[in-house]
């Protein structure tokens, strides 16, 4: 919408404003009646409303609604505003009637005022009349000056007044946006252009360019409805036909931030509980904090706790202590109470319970393994078909890295139902025991067989000396002995290089010995032993040692 169709639309509106005003209808203020109310107790009410504003109100039965009262009574006060020969200030209460008082306008009942209305204001039948008959002669002096010529003359200038400077408003709104979109096109457009080479095109310019130029259309829009509203808003608050759709008006912008006005002031007492508790409440976490990284670095020891167990403790009591604090602060929380707000706690209650199976199951199995002690970060373990070390442990996930260096998250729960091997928790402090099996015929010495695998087991660098490696018989077969080299290991981060470089160096001395593995399996004597001459053992491409 351009400015040119909004000025016009705007000028043609108050055109037909004025000649409505100067043809005299008295057909547009029927429009002013509300919708009967009930009270406190449920009896029907219906107010009085002469040109948009409100007298009083009365009440009605059955057969005699509030709604059909109220027009009649309103409208026998136009009819005598309308009538210059009567004086406002000849109104007059009866109270000769003992069931009720009547403000009289000569021979005319303008109101009856009963006991029943005096209730409902909670006063005397006869104040209440006096009253009525104030507020009636008021209404008529100011629905004569409304409409009188001088004062249509006066609200028709002011309304041009204002639909030129309406106008002039417009075509500056309009040519200040104009020149914020040829700034920003000229500088802000640049220096946003700028901010992304410098931030490594973290993002694209003319995302940031869009956003940017769409808040200002929207700036402008805002811009130009504030200045309908309140153009229209001051223009109908001049004539007394459409003085009632200026208060309307009015009502639907003040009526909402008086709402949230008095919603922000009835709530504020709740609302600074809400910030105290949330400071206590922050203090007293800082405070578990700071207490259980103590316990980590060791500078608090208990005892019987192990100081890889603080941390996970602090979450498990920070936990607790937002899920108490939540429960204290919500009765507190502004709309708390509403249906809306059970609505959606319900329905974040449902959906918790429906996705909380796996999630539960993890978490307690996160936390049994911290308390457990299965191993710790560092640590390489074996679970299931999984071997690596374990990078990170969550309470929901441990991840791991394997030799092929794949990380693999596992779930805590298929941990706790795994059997999980260790092989660092008791390398360092008494050595991680490898071992390894060959197959040996029964022509060849036990004692020679042992030596020498108790030789291949000194030439991997780095396997223990101490405690020495040793070799079991494991089992005597049809063909061969098994024989079982054992050697301790305080590396556990090279296992598989640390095997490789065993079976190379087994390899080795038994070629030099002129020894024949006969594992993995053991049919006939070959014609020729199967055994690497020393004069081969470095073949190409294997490298010869200098």
């Amino acid at each position: 919408m351009t400015l040119a169709r909004i000025s016009a639309g705007v000028l043609t509106l108050g055109l037909l404003f004025s000649l409505w005003v100067f043809s005299g209808s008295s057909g547009a203020s029927a429009f002013v009646q509300e919708p009967p109310a009930a009270d406190p107790i449920g009896v029907n009410l219906a107010p009085v409303i002469i040109d948009g504003k409100k007298l009083f109100r009365v009440r009605g039965i059955s057969s005699y609604p509030a709604s059909r009262r109220a027009g009649e009574i309103r409208q026998r006060i136009i009819e005598l505003a309308r009538d210059e020969s009567f004086d406002p200030n000849q109104l007059t209460v009866s109270n000769e009637d003992p069931s009720r008082s009547i403000v009289m306008a000569g021979d005319i009942e303008v109101v009856n005022v009963f006991d029943e209305d005096a209730a409902l204001e909670n006063t005397r039948r006869e104040l209440l009349a006096i009253i009525y008959r104030d507020v009636i002669a008021e209404a008529m002096l100011q629905y004569r000056s409304g409409r009188s010529t001088n004062q249509l003359v006066s609200s028709s200038l002011l309304a041009l007044s204002a639909t030129a400077l309406f106008v002039f408003l417009m075509w500056a709104t309009r040519r200040t946006f104009r020149w914020l979109v040829d700034w920003t096109d000229r500088d802000v457009r640049r220096s946003v252009q700028d901010l992304a080479t410098k931030t490594y095109h973290l993002f694209h310019p003319r995302q940031l360019w869009a956003f940017v130029a769409g808040l200002l259309r929207f700036l402008r829009l805002v811009a130009y409805l504030a200045l309908i509203y309140f153009y229209l808003n001051a223009v109908l608050g001049l004539y007394p036909w459409t003085r009632p759709a200026a208060r309307m008006l009015f009502r639907f912008v003040v009526n909402p931030l008086e709402s949230l006005w008095l919603g922000f002031v009835s709530a504020l007492p709740n609302l600074i509980f809400l910030v105290i508790f949330w400071i206590v409440t922050s203090y007293v976490l800082k405070f578990f904090r700071a207490f259980f990284r103590a316990i980590e670095r060791e500078q608090i020891r208990l005892e019987s706790f192990e100081a890889e167990w603080a941390m996970p403790t602090y979450k498990i009591v920070r936990i607790l202590v937002i899920a108490f604090a939540i429960v204290v602060a919500y009765p507190y929380i502004p709309g708390s109470d509403s249906l809306a707000f059970k609505g959606v706690t319900v329905f974040v209650g449902i959906l918790l319970s429906l996705g909380s199976s796996s999630l539960i199951a993890n978490l307690l199995a996160g936390l049994s393994m911290t308390y457990r002690g299965a191993f710790r970060v560092g640590d390489r373990i074996r679970v299931g078909e999984t071997l690596g070390l374990v990078e990170e442990l969550k309470v929901m996930t441990t991840r791991v890295r394997t030799p092929k260096n794949e990380i693999v998250i596992i779930p805590n729960s298929n941990i706790l139902n795994t059997d999980v091997i260790n092989y660092s928790q008791l390398a360092k402090s008494e050595g991680l025991l490898l071992h390894t099996t060959v197959g040996i015929g029964y022509d060849t010495p036990w004692r020679q067989v042992e030596a020498m695998l108790v030789e291949a087991a000194n030439r991997t660098d780095r396997l223990n000396r101490e405690p020495p490696p040793f070799v079991l018989q494991t089992s005597m077969g049809d063909f061969s002995v098994e024989y079982q080299i054992n050697a301790y290991c305080s590396d556990v981060s090279h296992l598989q290089q640390i095997y490789s470089e065993l079976h190379a160096n087994i390899q080795d001395v038994f070629n030099e010995y002129g020894v024949q593995i006969m594992s993995p399996a053991y049919v006939a004597d070959p014609e020729t032993a199967k055994l690497v001459p020393p004069e081969q053992w470095h073949k190409d491409p294997a490298p010869k040692p200098e």
